[in-house]
Protein backbone atom coordinates (compact mmCIF):
# COMPACT_ATOMS: atom_id res chain seq x y z
CA UNK A 1 0.00 0.00 0.00
CA UNK A 2 1.22 3.04 -0.70
CA UNK A 3 0.07 7.19 -0.46
CA UNK A 4 -1.54 8.16 -3.39
CA UNK A 5 -0.21 11.43 -4.74
CA UNK A 6 -3.44 13.47 -4.98
CA UNK A 7 -5.18 15.45 -2.59
CA UNK A 8 -7.02 12.52 -0.94
CA UNK A 9 -4.73 12.10 1.70
CA UNK A 10 -5.24 15.76 2.79
CA UNK A 11 -8.56 15.24 3.23
CA UNK A 12 -8.51 12.37 5.45
CA UNK A 13 -5.47 14.25 7.62
CA UNK A 14 -8.23 17.19 7.59
CA UNK A 15 -11.04 14.87 8.91
CA UNK A 16 -9.12 13.44 11.58
CA UNK A 17 -8.33 16.70 12.66
CA UNK A 18 -11.61 18.16 12.54
CA UNK A 19 -13.05 15.58 14.12
CA UNK A 20 -10.15 16.29 17.37
CA UNK A 21 -11.40 19.73 17.64
CA UNK A 22 -14.89 18.88 18.46
CA UNK A 23 -16.50 18.94 15.09
CA UNK A 24 -19.47 15.89 14.73
CA UNK A 25 -19.32 13.53 12.02
CA UNK A 26 -22.49 14.83 10.53
CA UNK A 27 -21.03 18.24 10.30
CA UNK A 28 -17.59 17.38 8.49
CA UNK A 29 -19.95 15.15 6.16
CA UNK A 30 -22.48 18.11 5.31
CA UNK A 31 -19.46 21.10 5.24
CA UNK A 32 -17.33 18.36 2.75
CA UNK A 33 -20.59 17.70 0.42
CA UNK A 34 -20.93 21.63 0.95
CA UNK A 35 -17.25 22.23 -0.72
CA UNK A 36 -18.12 19.66 -3.31
CA UNK A 37 -15.16 17.56 -2.46
CA UNK A 38 -15.35 14.39 -4.08
CA UNK A 39 -16.63 11.33 -2.40
CA UNK A 40 -14.35 7.84 -1.94
CA UNK A 41 -17.11 6.12 -3.77
CA UNK A 42 -16.41 8.75 -6.81
CA UNK A 43 -12.75 8.91 -6.50
CA UNK A 44 -12.60 5.36 -7.01
CA UNK A 45 -14.99 5.70 -10.18
CA UNK A 46 -17.74 3.14 -9.14
CA UNK A 47 -20.71 3.23 -11.27
CA UNK A 48 -23.48 4.48 -8.82
CA UNK A 49 -21.32 6.77 -7.03
CA UNK A 50 -23.37 9.92 -4.92
CA UNK A 51 -21.85 12.93 -4.25
CA UNK A 52 -22.63 13.13 -0.96
CA UNK A 53 -20.57 12.71 2.50
CA UNK A 54 -22.23 10.83 4.82
CA UNK A 55 -22.12 9.97 9.11
CA UNK A 56 -21.25 6.37 8.07
CA UNK A 57 -18.35 7.54 5.46
CA UNK A 58 -17.07 9.76 8.21
CA UNK A 59 -16.83 6.81 11.11
CA UNK A 60 -15.58 4.41 8.48
CA UNK A 61 -12.26 6.49 7.40
CA UNK A 62 -11.80 7.36 11.11
CA UNK A 63 -12.01 3.87 12.31
CA UNK A 64 -9.81 2.37 9.74
CA UNK A 65 -5.93 1.62 10.75
CA UNK A 66 -4.76 1.71 7.45
CA UNK A 67 -4.46 4.86 7.72
CA UNK A 68 -2.24 4.88 10.38
CA UNK A 69 0.52 2.09 8.44
CA UNK A 70 -1.07 -0.82 9.85
CA UNK A 71 -1.99 -3.59 7.39
CA UNK A 72 -5.29 -5.19 8.44
CA UNK A 73 -6.75 -8.52 6.60
CA UNK A 74 -9.79 -10.90 6.97
CA UNK A 75 -12.26 -7.39 8.32
CA UNK A 76 -14.86 -9.39 6.51
CA UNK A 77 -15.58 -13.02 5.43
CA UNK A 78 -18.77 -14.35 3.11
CA UNK A 79 -21.83 -15.43 4.77
CA UNK A 80 -21.62 -18.72 3.06
CA UNK A 81 -19.92 -20.36 -0.20
CA UNK A 82 -23.47 -20.06 -1.92
CA UNK A 83 -23.83 -15.93 -0.53
CA UNK A 84 -22.42 -13.28 -2.47
CA UNK A 85 -23.15 -11.50 1.45
CA UNK A 86 -20.48 -10.46 4.21
CA UNK A 87 -20.34 -10.15 7.71
CA UNK A 88 -18.15 -8.65 9.82
CA UNK A 89 -15.04 -10.39 11.72
CA UNK A 90 -14.14 -9.83 15.05
CA UNK A 91 -11.54 -7.89 15.83
CA UNK A 92 -9.32 -10.40 17.62
CA UNK A 93 -9.79 -12.69 14.39
CA UNK A 94 -8.35 -10.38 11.77
CA UNK A 95 -4.52 -10.63 10.70
CA UNK A 96 -2.76 -6.93 11.84
CA UNK A 97 0.85 -6.33 10.91
CA UNK A 98 1.89 -3.14 12.46
CA UNK A 99 3.84 -0.58 10.20
CA UNK A 100 3.32 -2.44 6.81
CA UNK A 101 3.49 0.86 4.93
CA UNK A 102 4.07 4.77 5.10
CA UNK A 103 1.26 6.14 7.40
CA UNK A 104 -0.93 9.54 6.61
CA UNK A 105 -1.61 10.09 10.31
CA UNK A 106 0.11 9.87 13.33
CA UNK A 107 -0.60 6.69 15.78
CA UNK A 108 -1.18 9.24 18.41
CA UNK A 109 -3.70 11.18 16.63
CA UNK A 110 -5.59 7.95 15.66
CA UNK A 111 -5.82 6.76 19.14
CA UNK A 112 -6.91 10.12 20.33
CA UNK A 113 -9.58 10.03 17.82
CA UNK A 114 -10.75 6.56 18.87
CA UNK A 115 -10.77 7.58 22.35
CA UNK A 116 -12.97 10.52 21.62
CA UNK A 117 -15.36 8.19 19.41
CA UNK A 118 -16.14 5.69 22.69
CA UNK A 119 -16.28 8.97 24.91
CA UNK A 120 -18.86 10.54 22.28
CA UNK A 121 -20.59 7.42 21.78
CA UNK A 122 -21.68 7.05 25.69
CA UNK A 123 -23.28 10.55 26.09
CA UNK A 124 -25.32 10.62 22.44
CA UNK A 125 -28.39 9.25 22.94
CA UNK A 126 -30.50 8.23 20.12
CA UNK A 127 -32.43 9.96 17.84
CA UNK A 128 -36.51 10.21 18.91
CA UNK A 129 -39.38 8.83 17.27
CA UNK A 130 -41.79 12.39 16.97
CA UNK A 131 -45.65 12.38 16.22
CA UNK A 132 -44.95 12.98 12.57
CA UNK A 133 -42.36 10.55 11.50
CA UNK A 134 -42.51 8.39 8.65
CA UNK A 135 -45.69 10.49 7.55
CA UNK A 136 -44.14 14.01 7.01
CA UNK A 137 -41.93 14.80 3.82
CA UNK A 138 -40.24 17.60 1.83
CA UNK A 139 -42.35 18.49 -1.21
CA UNK A 140 -39.53 19.32 -3.00
CA UNK A 141 -36.50 16.50 -2.84
CA UNK A 142 -39.33 13.81 -0.91
CA UNK A 143 -36.34 13.36 1.89
CA UNK A 144 -38.29 12.85 5.69
CA UNK A 145 -38.64 15.01 7.72
CA UNK A 146 -36.79 15.47 10.69
CA UNK A 147 -37.92 17.24 14.31
CA UNK A 148 -35.89 19.56 15.94
CA UNK A 149 -36.73 20.77 19.30
CA UNK A 150 -35.07 24.06 19.67
CA UNK A 151 -37.40 24.93 16.31
CA UNK A 152 -40.47 22.97 17.65
CA UNK A 153 -41.40 21.37 14.66
CA UNK A 154 -39.68 19.51 11.24
CA UNK A 155 -36.70 20.71 8.80
CA UNK A 156 -36.19 19.13 5.66
CA UNK A 157 -34.05 15.36 6.53
CA UNK A 158 -32.02 16.29 3.11
CA UNK A 159 -31.23 19.82 4.48
CA UNK A 160 -30.61 18.74 8.36
CA UNK A 161 -28.02 15.92 6.86
CA UNK A 162 -26.44 17.90 3.62
CA UNK A 163 -27.09 21.63 4.24
CA UNK A 164 -28.54 24.31 1.60
CA UNK A 165 -26.74 22.85 -0.91
CA UNK A 166 -28.80 19.66 -1.03
CA UNK A 167 -31.96 21.12 -0.10
CA UNK A 168 -33.88 24.22 1.35
CA UNK A 169 -34.95 23.55 5.71
CA UNK A 170 -39.04 23.63 4.63
CA UNK A 171 -40.01 24.56 8.12
CA UNK A 172 -43.56 23.40 10.09
CA UNK A 173 -44.71 23.36 13.05
CA UNK A 174 -45.23 20.57 15.10
CA UNK A 175 -48.48 22.68 16.97
CA UNK A 176 -49.34 24.21 13.63
CA UNK A 177 -50.03 20.57 12.02
CA UNK A 178 -52.04 19.25 14.49
CA UNK A 179 -54.17 22.77 14.55
CA UNK A 180 -54.77 22.54 10.63
CA UNK A 181 -55.72 18.65 11.01
CA UNK A 182 -58.07 19.00 13.90
CA UNK A 183 -59.03 22.58 11.98
CA UNK A 184 -60.24 20.44 8.39
CA UNK A 185 -61.88 17.54 10.02
CA UNK A 186 -64.19 20.08 11.87
CA UNK A 187 -63.98 22.26 8.52
CA UNK A 188 -65.52 18.96 6.82
CA UNK A 189 -68.08 17.77 9.07
CA UNK A 190 -69.59 21.51 9.62
CA UNK A 191 -69.55 21.52 5.61
CA UNK A 192 -71.45 17.93 5.35
CA UNK A 193 -74.07 18.98 6.93
CA UNK A 194 -74.86 22.19 4.26
CA UNK A 195 -77.29 21.46 1.68
CA UNK A 196 -74.86 23.17 -0.34
CA UNK A 197 -72.64 19.90 -0.05
CA UNK A 198 -75.27 17.60 -0.33
CA UNK A 199 -76.46 18.79 -3.50
CA UNK A 200 -72.28 18.93 -4.76
CA UNK A 201 -72.55 14.98 -4.02
CA UNK A 202 -75.55 14.50 -5.70
CA UNK A 203 -74.43 15.86 -9.02
CA UNK A 204 -71.16 14.03 -8.10
CA UNK A 205 -73.65 10.86 -8.02
CA UNK A 206 -75.53 11.88 -10.98
CA UNK A 207 -72.03 12.22 -12.83
CA UNK A 208 -70.78 9.35 -12.20
CA UNK A 209 -74.08 7.38 -12.93
CA UNK A 210 -74.47 9.44 -16.52
CA UNK A 211 -70.68 7.67 -17.08
CA UNK A 212 -71.78 4.20 -15.92
CA UNK A 213 -74.99 4.42 -18.25
CA UNK A 214 -72.61 5.71 -21.57
CA UNK A 215 -69.96 3.03 -20.71
CA UNK A 216 -73.58 0.50 -20.47
CA UNK A 217 -74.68 1.58 -24.20
CA UNK A 218 -71.19 1.52 -25.59
CA UNK A 219 -70.75 -2.41 -24.04
CA UNK A 220 -74.59 -2.94 -25.66
CA UNK A 221 -73.43 -1.65 -28.82
CA UNK A 222 -70.32 -3.84 -29.06
CA UNK A 223 -72.42 -6.97 -28.16
CA UNK A 224 -74.72 -6.27 -30.65
CA UNK A 225 -71.89 -6.20 -33.52
CA UNK A 226 -70.65 -9.93 -31.90
CA UNK A 227 -73.98 -11.12 -32.11
CA UNK A 228 -74.03 -10.17 -35.06
CA UNK A 229 -70.49 -11.67 -36.12
CA UNK A 230 -72.31 -15.09 -34.86
CA UNK A 231 -75.11 -15.25 -37.64
CA UNK A 232 -72.81 -14.43 -39.72
CA UNK A 233 -70.37 -17.13 -38.79
CA UNK A 234 -73.53 -19.91 -39.13
CA UNK A 235 -74.20 -18.18 -42.77
CA UNK A 236 -70.39 -18.88 -44.43
CA UNK A 237 -70.58 -22.29 -42.38
CA UNK A 238 -73.97 -23.40 -44.49
CA UNK A 239 -72.15 -21.41 -47.19
CA UNK A 240 -69.03 -24.02 -47.62
CA UNK A 241 -66.93 -20.93 -46.92
CA UNK A 242 -65.84 -22.24 -43.64
CA UNK A 243 -64.87 -25.33 -42.33
CA UNK A 244 -66.81 -26.52 -38.87
CA UNK A 245 -63.47 -26.32 -36.81
CA UNK A 246 -62.92 -23.12 -37.91
CA UNK A 247 -66.49 -22.13 -37.33
CA UNK A 248 -66.13 -23.84 -33.43
CA UNK A 249 -63.11 -21.66 -33.05
CA UNK A 250 -64.43 -18.71 -34.09
CA UNK A 251 -67.87 -19.01 -32.04
CA UNK A 252 -65.89 -19.88 -29.22
CA UNK A 253 -63.96 -16.50 -29.52
CA UNK A 254 -66.82 -14.39 -29.60
CA UNK A 255 -68.60 -15.86 -26.79
CA UNK A 256 -65.69 -15.44 -24.67
CA UNK A 257 -65.77 -11.83 -25.70
CA UNK A 258 -69.78 -11.59 -25.20
CA UNK A 259 -68.81 -13.28 -21.49
CA UNK A 260 -66.59 -10.79 -20.73
CA UNK A 261 -68.48 -7.36 -21.84
CA UNK A 262 -71.56 -8.66 -19.99
CA UNK A 263 -69.53 -9.20 -16.86
CA UNK A 264 -68.57 -5.37 -17.35
CA UNK A 265 -72.18 -4.46 -17.75
CA UNK A 266 -73.43 -6.03 -14.45
CA UNK A 267 -70.73 -4.22 -12.49
CA UNK A 268 -71.70 -1.35 -13.75
CA UNK A 269 -75.24 -1.64 -13.03
CA UNK A 270 -74.53 -2.53 -9.56
CA UNK A 271 -72.32 0.33 -9.02
CA UNK A 272 -75.21 2.39 -10.18
CA UNK A 273 -77.83 0.71 -8.02
CA UNK A 274 -75.37 0.97 -5.16
CA UNK A 275 -75.07 4.72 -5.18
CA UNK A 276 -76.79 5.96 -2.09
CA UNK A 277 -75.23 9.70 -1.75
CA UNK A 278 -77.36 10.21 1.75
CA UNK A 279 -75.28 7.29 3.10
CA UNK A 280 -72.13 8.20 1.61
CA UNK A 281 -72.55 11.36 3.46
CA UNK A 282 -73.54 9.71 6.97
CA UNK A 283 -70.69 7.00 6.71
CA UNK A 284 -68.25 9.54 6.03
CA UNK A 285 -69.84 12.04 9.08
CA UNK A 286 -69.85 9.42 11.43
CA UNK A 287 -65.96 8.58 10.61
CA UNK A 288 -64.91 11.99 11.42
CA UNK A 289 -66.82 12.78 14.37
CA UNK A 290 -64.88 9.71 16.42
CA UNK A 291 -61.46 11.66 15.69
CA UNK A 292 -63.13 14.97 17.63
CA UNK A 293 -63.95 13.12 20.75
CA UNK A 294 -59.40 12.89 20.85
CA UNK A 295 -58.27 15.51 22.79
CA UNK A 296 -55.09 14.48 21.59
CA UNK A 297 -53.78 13.42 18.18
CA UNK A 298 -51.96 10.07 18.35
CA UNK A 299 -49.94 8.27 16.24
CA UNK A 300 -52.50 5.32 15.47
CA UNK A 301 -55.08 8.18 14.87
CA UNK A 302 -52.73 10.28 12.57
CA UNK A 303 -52.42 7.17 10.47
CA UNK A 304 -56.04 6.09 10.14
CA UNK A 305 -56.93 9.70 8.85
CA UNK A 306 -53.86 10.30 6.80
CA UNK A 307 -51.79 8.94 4.28
CA UNK A 308 -48.69 11.36 3.55
CA UNK A 309 -48.01 14.64 4.36
CA UNK A 310 -45.82 16.71 1.86
CA UNK A 311 -44.47 20.27 3.24
CA UNK A 312 -43.46 23.18 0.71
CA UNK A 313 -40.61 25.62 0.37
CA UNK A 314 -42.95 28.08 2.30
CA UNK A 315 -44.07 25.66 4.75
CA UNK A 316 -47.52 25.50 3.69
CA UNK A 317 -48.95 21.65 4.21
CA UNK A 318 -50.34 19.25 1.91
CA UNK A 319 -52.10 16.76 3.60
CA UNK A 320 -53.15 13.41 1.78
CA UNK A 321 -56.18 12.15 4.27
CA UNK A 322 -57.30 8.47 3.67
CA UNK A 323 -60.91 9.39 3.19
CA UNK A 324 -62.48 9.99 -0.15
CA UNK A 325 -63.91 13.10 -0.14
CA UNK A 326 -64.38 16.88 -1.84
CA UNK A 327 -61.88 19.62 -1.87
CA UNK A 328 -62.27 21.01 1.48
CA UNK A 329 -63.59 24.62 0.89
Amino acid sequence: MYIRNDETPNIVRRIFKEYLEGNGRQSIARRLYNEGVPTPAQIAGKANAGDKWHDSTIRFILTNPHYVGDLVQGRTTTVSVTSKRRKNVPKEEQFIIKNAHEPIISREMFDAVQNQLEQRRKYITAPKLHLFTNILYCADCGTGMWYRSNRRGYICGNYARHGKKACTAHTIKEAFLKETILNDIKSLIHQIDKEQYIKKMERKSKSTKSDSQKKINKINKQMDVLKNRKRKFINLLADGIITNEEYQESIEATNKDLTELMEQKNELLSLMESEDVIETIEKLKKELLQFLNFDELTEDILHRLINRIEVKEDGTPIIHYRFATPKIE
